[in-house]
């Protein structure tokens, strides 16, 4: 046998930049506006063609993600 492979470095958090989602259509943003109001962010979601449902959800995973970006880290 012979010697052990050194370590290699823990990856770090990716670091911003632009987003290379797709805009998000105007109807989506409605129904994330409706969401953040009613919270219901997939309400209305059946109603809309499959291809639109990545949009409602990616706008919903962004809004999560500036809520929990406000919680104090312990």
């Amino acid at each position: 046998m012979g010697e052990p492979s050194p370590a290699r470095p823990i990856p770090g958090p990716p670091s911003p930049g632009p987003s290379n989602r797709p805009a998000i259509p105007v109807a989506a943003e409605a129904d994330t506006a409706a969401a953040e109001r009613d919270g219901a962010p997939f309400e209305g979601l059946t109603e809309l063609p499959v291809a639109e449902h990545v949009a409602v959800f990616e706008a919903e995973h962004d809004r999560l993600q500036r809520e929990l970006s406000t919680i104090d880290r312990l």
